[in-house]
């Protein structure tokens, strides 16, 4: 018999939904303090989940939870280049 293999759930910063972790993207603190989405999901740093839509961006920059959950303040170029590597992240299937 088949053991059934656990799935990890991540929760999104935006919506607050639970998710598998594979369906999310990861945006990591690099040690250098560097702020990028981590495509691997094996970067070191700290690091936050959010779903692969512009509105749970959208949310988490006017809610402030991207920089709680990264404990650093992120700034509007920032946040413009998450935005556009998303963009690119959800023409891909």
């Amino acid at each position: 018999m088949l053991k059934q293999r656990k799935i990890p759930m991540r929760m999104c910063v935006g919506c607050r939904e639970m998710f598998p972790k594979k369906e999310l993207l990861r945006v990591v603190k690099s040690p250098e303090g560097v702020i990028s989405f981590d495509h691997v999901g094996k970067a070191p740093g700290r690091g936050a989940y959010i779903c692969r839509r512009a509105e749970c961006l959208n949310k988490a920059m006017k809610i402030r939870a991207l920089e709680r959950q990264l404990e650093c303040a992120i700034g509007p170029e920032v946040f413009e280049q998450l935005r556009r590597e998303l963009e690119a992240a959800e023409a891909q299937p």
